[in-house]
């Protein structure tokens, strides 16, 4: 629904939950299938560092924020500190003897330090593209539950709470920009709008290929197979990246916000979920 704008019953709410990632270190933990699991062990692998960017990012320009919005920038810092600690918890228990796990967040870590080096400016052009790419992924988790067929609950658990939370937050970074960059033109918030996501996408994309690809390899899979496994999962079946397409293209109208996409029904059923533990 067009303007739908920081809609009123929606506070994003830390949750200090802890969850038992032990299974992640037994192989192919999403439901048995390798490719889901490189993928998904790919995207977690970025988040320890990536969420600290985004709180950094946010951070240096909380001053910006005022009355519900610095209430809502203290609760995105709260929940993505809390995110990228169950993270790195999941992470820890991959098994670093068998996948390049040291190599791949050794990659992870340049570019962000590179992201880092661009400025606050950069560092949040580069937040809002990718909340809003990690925002369209967390429908994923309800839109395709027979991707989670077989996965341990915890695991499922944890997947659930995370895309919960970023779901909560989804607009908080995008709001924090248009208030930092409130004497721009429309034009010009929009260009470089524009620009930061072709960028991000094309970057997010590689890097999410590669690295699914590179562990899914060490399971002995072919290097050009392991690549062509993961972009068919990515873009063709089930299309985890591709399925996303028209709402991310929705991010290129001149009047875009986040909560235009208003997915509450489906954020109360997780939050309801979780309040009863």
């Amino acid at each position: 629904m067009a303007g739908l704008h920081h809609p009123a019953d929606i506070e994003p709410v830390p949750r200090d939950l802890h969850f038992d990632a032990r299974r992640a270190a037994a192989g192919a933990w999403m439901g048995g299938d390798p490719v889901a699991t490189a993928v998904f062990n790919a995207l977690s692998l970025t988040f320890p560092d990536g969420e600290r960017l985004f709180v950094d990012a946010v951070r240096k320009f909380r001053g910006e924020a005022h009355g519900r919005l610095a209430d809502e920038v203290r609760a995105f810092i709260a929940q993505e500190s809390i995110h990228s600690r169950e993270h790195a918890a999941l992470n820890a228990g991959l098994d670093r003897d068998r996948y390049p796990v040291a190599r791949i967040e050794a990659t992870i870590r340049r570019r962000i330090a590179f992201v880092r080096g661009l400025g606050p400016l950069r560092m949040l052009g580069a937040t809002i593209a990718l909340e809003h790419l990690t925002a369209l992924m967390a429908d994923m988790v309800e839109a395709d539950p027979g991707l989670w067929d077989r996965t341990p609950t915890e695991l499922r658990r944890l997947w659930r709470w995370h895309a919960m939370e970023e779901t909560e937050h989804k607009a908080v970074a995008f709001d924090l920009f248009n208030a930092v960059t409130r004497d721009w033109s429309d034009d010009r918030r929009h260009r470089y709008r524009v620009r930061v996501m072709l960028a991000v996408t094309i970057q997010f994309t590689i890097n999410i290929t590669r690295y699914a690809a590179a562990l899914l390899a060490a399971d002995g899979v072919g290097r050009l197979t392991a690549h062509w496994r993961v972009f068919r999962f990515l873009f063709l079946e089930p299309g985890l990246f591709s399925r996303l397409g028209p709402r991310w293209r929705a991010w290129f109208r001149r009047d875009f916000h986040p909560w235009d996409h208003d997915n509450r029904a489906m954020l109360e059923r997780w939050r309801q979920e979780f309040a009863s533990g």
